[in-house]
């Protein structure tokens, strides 16, 4: 306990000068308009390499759930630019979701070079606050590394069940704490807050596995994975999917 206070207060020191523009309220404002959009598309490209595999084997399935018209409708919570697009298969009616605006330039991008797939609509919205799509109006919701950082996972959960049809499933791929014996734990306590302020209010030390199995899914595949990001305290992950 001690040894983690003593090396997060380090940290906190060297990330003073964010401190004290998240103090003035300058930092957030910043962060979310330049900085994360700038650093989710850069580690992005590197969590793109890593995970590309883990996404085709974790979207591989995704026509099974194709409504009754054989159309698929697709929402994604927290679309960020867009690099969920390449694994959807074509003709899929896509609804972007985000609670940050600053990512239109990156998902415009990605949309021009996704034409497979057909855009219904790009909302700004937090996943715990989906009140402008439906109940029952998608057959898949896609959320991939976003319930670090919504304010509450299990609002987010109920909403994705709202917003499904029944038979419909929601897939995921989320880094989550590690075992609690684990090195990464302990850098994972460590380096929380200041990487909670920096990265907008990612969480390291989520377990949101137990927020799934907690959720009213009909049936639940998941399994533990490790995706090996250098000197990231987030390299164990679940992914999978529920069914409604």
């Amino acid at each position: 306990g001690v040894s983690v206070l003593l090396l997060r207060a380090c940290v906190v020191l060297l990330a003073s000068p964010i401190y004290l523009l998240s103090f003035l309220g300058m930092w957030e404002p910043f962060c979310r308009k330049f900085f994360f959009p700038f650093v989710l598309d850069k580690i992005g490209i590197l969590h793109e390499k890593k995970s590309k595999k883990i996404k085709q084997e974790l979207f591989h399935n995704l026509s099974d759930f194709r409504g009754p018209s054989g159309e698929l409708r697709l929402l994604e919570i927290g679309t960020g630019t867009g690099t969920n697009f390449q694994f959807y298969p074509p003709g899929c009616k896509v609804t972007c979701t985000d609670v940050n605006p600053s990512f239109q330039e990156s998902l415009s991008k990605n949309m021009k070079k996704n034409q497979h797939l057909r855009y219904e609509q790009v909302l700004v919205a937090a996943g715990e606050d989906l009140r402008q799509v439906p109940s029952g109006s998608m057959d898949v919701v896609v959320c991939t590394l976003v319930l670090c950082s919504v304010n509450s996972v299990s609002g987010t959960l109920r909403e994705v069940l709202r917003v499904l049809r029944p038979g419909g499933a929601f897939y995921f791929l989320e880094h989550v704490a590690a075992e609690h014996s684990s090195w990464t734990y302990f850098w994972q306590q460590v380096y929380y807050p200041t990487w909670k302020l920096i990265f907008a209010g990612c969480c390291l030390t989520r377990e949101l596995w137990k927020n799934l199995e907690e959720a009213k899914f009909s049936e639940l595949k998941m399994k533990h994975i490790r995706v090996a990001l250098p000197w990231m305290p987030i390299e164990p992950h679940i992914i999978g999917y529920g069914v409604k």
